[in-house]
């Protein structure tokens, strides 16, 4: 099977968990962004965990291979800035956007013209970034673990603990 099959088949079924967690509602993105209802953190946390297991499991047992992206702070800071201004101004995350119109909520159209808009650009500048913001903070291809000097688990498995406290204490707090 070709890896855009699997691709496919991968967003179409994490498409269809984010329908039924809700976390294509508008109101629930508003209420994540106010801090009113962590389910979309939830979700997200739930979805890092698995795969963060789930990937390294899978280089452990050499069926598959990490290919990192290098750690550049001036793109991830201006990225970061970028999708939270988009999030906050439109009230989807580039997902939810997709998702929400294919679910027929055409306010998110905006969105996902955004993205399309927003690529067309990066294609563009991309030239000019490349000797600019691309190079800020270049750090080169590094994990955490590799930053750290230790073995991925001791990062993974506090981190699934971190998870799964947060959430205890989210629904102890009603969110």
């Amino acid at each position: 099977m070709s890896q855009l099959l699997y691709g496919l088949i991968t967003g179409i079924l994490f498409g269809f968990l984010l329908q039924k967690g809700r976390v294509l509602r508008y109101e629930k993105q508003i209420s994540a962004l106010l801090l009113k209802d962590m389910t979309i953190i939830k979700f997200m946390l739930t979805s890092v965990s698995v795969a963060m297991v789930g990937t390294y499991l899978l280089v452990d047992l050499e069926l598959a291979k990490l290919s990192i992206k290098s750690t550049i702070l001036g793109a991830n800071i201006i990225g970061g800035l970028l999708f939270g201004l988009g999030w906050g101004a439109l009230g989807y995350c580039p997902g939810t956007s997709v998702g929400a119109v294919a679910e027929g909520r055409w306010d998110a159209l905006w969105g996902v013209a955004g993205m399309l808009a927003g690529a067309a650009l990066f294609a563009e500048l991309f030239p000019a970034m490349k000797a600019s913001v691309l190079t800020w903070g270049n750090f080169g291809k590094i994990t955490l673990p590799q930053l750290l000097g230790i073995n991925h688990w001791f990062v993974i498995v506090p981190f699934i603990a971190g998870t799964i406290l947060l959430f205890r204490w989210l629904e102890k707090k009603g969110l």
